[in-house]
C-alpha cells in the first residue's frame, strides 16, 4: 500500500527573509540610480538587473513591473530613514506639526518637514511627474502623490482652524490649496532644482510665506529694520 504524500514544506527563515529584503533594496537602489540618470522611458527591467548584478527573474518575481519598481521606489524614498510601513500621517515628525500647539510654530515645522522630505524625494518625484504622460500606472501614482501632500496639509489646516488661527475670510479649502502649493513638488524643482535656492532659503522662504498667507496675525517680516 503506497504512502499518502506529504505536502511539499516551504522553506523559510529569518535569515532567508533578511537575504530577500537585501537583494529588494538592492534592485531599489540600482533603479532609483538609474531612474534618475537616464529617465523612467530609457530604463528598462533588463538594465535595472544588470545594474543590481542580479537575474531578471528575481527583478520580475519582486516587482511584476516597471512601474511597481517605481511605486516600490517613491514609497521607501517618502519614509526615509523609518523603515516602518505606513501613511505619513502616523510618522512621528508629522505627528509633531499636528500636536503643535502654537499656530506659527506649526507652520515653520512643517516648513522644516517640507525641506527634509524634498531634500529625500525631489528628484525620484521629478522621474514620476515626467514619466506619468506616457504611462497610465504611474500617472495614477503622480495623482495619488498629489492627493496625498493635500490630504496631509488639510489637516494642519483644520488644527490651525480649530486654534482660529486662519485670517478672517480664509476658508480652509482655499488655505490648504495655499499651503498645499508652497510644499509642493513642483515648487521645490522651480526654486531649488531650476534657481539654485539652497534647501536652507527654501525652508525660510516656505515658512515665512505660509505665515503670512494663513495667520490670523502673521509675525513682522525678519527682513525689516
Amino acid at each position: 500500500m503506497s504512502q499518502p504524500v506529504k505536502p511539499t514544506r516551504r522553506y523559510d527563515s529569518p535569515r532567508r527573509r533578511e537575504q530577500a529584503a537585501a537583494t529588494r533594496l538592492e534592485i531599489l537602489e540600482a533603479a532609483q540610480r538609474l531612474f534618475e540618470r537616464d529617465g523612467y522611458a530609457a530604463t528598462t527591467m533588463a538594465t535595472i538587473a544588470a545594474e543590481a548584478r542580479v537575474a531578471l527573474k528575481t527583478v520580475y518575481v519582486a516587482f511584476e513591473t516597471k512601474s511597481g519598481v517605481l511605486r516600490a521606489l517613491w514609497n521607501l524614498t517618502l519614509r526615509g530613514e523609518d523603515d516602518e510601513d505606513g501613511p505619513v500621517s502616523e510618522r512621528p515628525w508629522y505627528r509633531e506639526v499636528l500636536e503643535e500647539p502654537d499656530p506659527e510654530r506649526q507652520l515653520r515645522l512643517n516648513a522644516r518637514n517640507s525641506r527634509q522630505g524634498k531634500v529625500r524625494v525631489a528628484a525620484l518625484a521629478e522621474v514620476i511627474r515626467s514619466a506619468a504622460p506616457i504611462d497610465s500606472d504611474i500617472d495614477a501614482l503622480w495623482g495619488r502623490i498629489g492627493t496625498d501632500y493635500h490630504a496631509n496639509q488639510r489637516a494642519i489646516v483644520d488644527s490651525l482652524s480649530e486654534k482660529a488661527a486662519l485670517r478672517p475670510n480664509l476658508d480652509v479649502q482655499r488655505a490648504t490649496d495655499i499651503l498645499w502649493t508652497l510644499n509642493h513638488p513642483n515648487v521645490w524643482q522651480l526654486l531649488v532644482s531650476d534657481r539654485g535656492w539652497t534647501p536652507d532659503q527654501y525652508e525660510q522662504w516656505c515658512g515665512d510665506l505660509a505665515c503670512h498667507q494663513l495667520l490670523n496675525s502673521p509675525p513682522p517680516n525678519r527682513n525689516e529694520a
